[in-house]
């Protein structure tokens, strides 16, 4: 177990996005290596204990240390691999839970997932144009999971007039990428009327992202609870044929505030229960198109 563990440091330490946080974080976990903590475990014991140390060492929800599937990833094609992914999102249509049409023409979207727009696109796009003739607009990202930046600039594209807006930059080692609105979109834009984007202690990643940036451009009222606190996009690195680790490797960095929410989460404008978020959400909405 030993080798194991230190393959997963040399990763860090070679790829984490802040490298005297990863050299901090693996100095603690040998001296956790050398007390015996790691004795005697067996593998899927091992991944959960240092996943548990890693975090409590970097504060960073993204870093993990996990079991490889089963069938692992070196034992089929990659045309395989993403097949299998891409029947999975089809059968969670895209990520998109529900589109309707509230009491007193209030839309809400529930997103789980903000996927590439390559796979999501039309769906995104007809889930818009469905609520594109309301009066308010709630976003329920209370059960959103991760997702793809080019997903987050294209949910947040609908809601502008123009691709004039800066979203976000991605600060990497090989540069920064950044991301602005988007000049085209197949349907619709969502201008002049009130957003809500609903939030909990479990909204994560992506997700945090679209309600982070819509909050610091003034284009949403965020209710509900702080989130997790996930900001930094990951690499799965495979460390042997059961093992991977997943290291975060970029930083994104607001135009606005000059931050990300990682370690923080995005704090609500309106701090309520998850629970009772869309009620509180609708209320507001009906109240400003009143």
């Amino acid at each position: 177990m030993t080798d194991l563990i230190e393959n997963v440091l040399d990763a860090l330490t070679a790829q984490y996005v802040l490298p005297e946080v990863a050299t901090r974080a693996a100095a603690s976990i040998r001296s956790h290596l050398e007390a015996g903590r790691y004795d005697g475990l067996d593998e899927e014991t091992l991944c959960a204990r240092l996943t548990e140390d890693l975090q409590a060492e970097t504060g960073d929800r993204h870093l993990r240390v996990r079991p490889r599937a089963t069938e692992t990833l070196d034992a089929r094609t990659s045309e395989e691999v993403m097949a299998a992914m891409i029947a999975g999102f089809r059968r969670e249509n895209f990520g998109i839970a529900r589109a309707e049409v509230l009491d007193g023409n209030i839309g809400c979207i529930e997103l789980r997932l903000v996927l590439d727009v390559s796979l999501a696109g039309r769906t995104a796009s007809a889930a818009m144009e469905f609520v594109s003739r309301t009066d308010a607009l709630i976003l329920d990202l209370r059960r959103r999971r991760g997702g793809s930046p080019n997903g987050v600039q294209f949910w947040a594209s609908h809601l502008f007039a123009d691709d004039s807006v800066h979203l976000e930059d991605v600060v990497g080692p090989d540069g920064v990428r950044q991301y602005w609105t988007l000049a085209h979109l197949d349907g619709e834009r969502y201008l002049d009327r009130p957003v809500f984007v609903l939030t909990s202690g479990e909204t994560f990643s992506g997700g945090e992202q679209l309600a982070y940036d819509l909050q610091a451009l003034g284009r949403a009222t965020i209710m509900g609870e702080t989130t997790r606190g996930g900001a930094h996009p990951t690499r799965f690195v495979p460390i042997s044929p059961s093992v991977e680790v997943t290291i975060p490797w970029a930083r994104p960095v607001n135009p606005v505030t000059g931050a990300n929410w990682e370690g923080t989460g995005v704090v609500p404008d309106v701090a309520v229960p998850a629970a009772e978020a869309l009620d509180a959400a609708l209320r507001r909405a009906l109240d400003a198109v009143e």
